[in-house]
């Protein structure tokens, strides 16, 4: 009887430290989110605006936010979107129709232990 519960007793303790390695989530917390376009300061002349960005190593999902004329000053939140990586969708692209104006975006990599900080572009439709 002794020897079942020396067994039982090592296999829930190699069991639980397994465990601890499968649920052990990335640290993205010191990446950068890369934006593609549009650039920043660049001005668009179609309305319809493909905002792309390259993908961050192990991040589930993209929080996406597009401001007019800038997050300091806002007088509108055009966009706050989360966008999530799955096995049918790759999250590194949106599109939006926009008015003639000035605009920030934002973005941000996420799973589910930690976030990159924002980085922010300008543009102006025109």
């Amino acid at each position: 009887m002794r020897c079942i519960y020396s067994f039982l007793l090592v296999g829930s303790i190699v069991f639980l430290a397994s465990c601890e390695e499968i649920l052990e989530v990335p640290d993205i917390s010191e990446e950068e989110v890369v934006l593609l376009a549009p650039s920043d300061s660049s001005v668009v002349t179609q309305t319809e605006i493909n905002f792309t960005w390259q993908e961050v190593f192990e991040a589930t999902s993209y929080h996406v936010q597009i401001a007019q004329p800038s997050f300091t000053n806002a007088s509108q939140i055009v966009a706050d979107t989360l966008v999530v990586v799955d096995s049918t969708y790759i999250g590194s692209k949106i599109t939006r129709t926009l008015l003639n104006n000035s605009y920030e975006w934002r973005v941000k990599a996420q799973n589910s232990d930690f976030e990159t900080p924002y980085t922010t572009n300008s543009f102006t439709v025109n």
